[in-house]
């Protein structure tokens, strides 16, 4: 078995089913506000945090949910609340937070039926299998979420290409916000 190609091979078939018209919807979404916060658990967190730090590079007012430097939520804010299965409870709640102080909340889950899902007024279906590996979602050999985890950034980096064509910015322009400390 050649592994590469087989993950390869599974991301194609999700990636498939999602479609540029959810990449613009949530493009659309980041251009409604001026503060975007970000949260997620595990590996869905780690991609979060990939996610922001590229969002950061490409002009936005970016913060990760946790850091200690990461201010209070506020109305007009946006939260993107990622969890593969939609049932990570810290999850939900910093959903349920954010939607109390009237910040617009997004969702990304691979179950369009969970209790995230019905918090958000925005839900970003990824059908990648995950460590619940429901009936909805695509089949795959991978361990626990790492298909979700894997079709997640391919698609937040669509994104973010979408994002730096759209705002005409260079190479060269997103450079200069990138890391000068080394």
């Amino acid at each position: 078995m050649n592994e590469l190609s087989v993950i390869v091979k599974e991301m194609q078939g999700v990636i498939e089913q999602i479609g540029e018209k959810e990449v613009e919807r949530f493009f659309t979404e980041l251009q409604k506000t001026t503060r975007i916060f970000v949260t997620g658990e595990g590996r869905s967190g780690f991609m979060a945090k990939a996610f922001a730090m590229r969002l950061m590079h490409l002009g936005y007012n970016m913060y990760v949910v946790g850091e200690t430097v990461t201010p209070a939520v506020a109305g007009g804010d946006c939260l993107i609340a990622i969890s593969g299965s939609g049932s990570t409870q810290s999850v939900i709640h910093q959903a349920q937070r954010s939607k109390s102080a009237g910040s617009n909340v997004v969702c990304i889950t691979a179950n369009e039926d969970s209790d995230l899902a019905q918090v958000a007024d925005t839900c970003i279906v990824i059908p990648a299998a995950t460590k619940n590996r429901g009936e909805k979602e695509a089949k795959s050999i991978q361990p626990l979420s790492s298909l979700f985890d894997q079709c997640l950034h391919v698609f937040c980096d669509a994104v973010c290409l979408k994002s730096s064509t759209r705002r005409t910015l260079s190479h060269e322009e997103v450079l200069a916000k990138h890391s000068n400390t080394e």
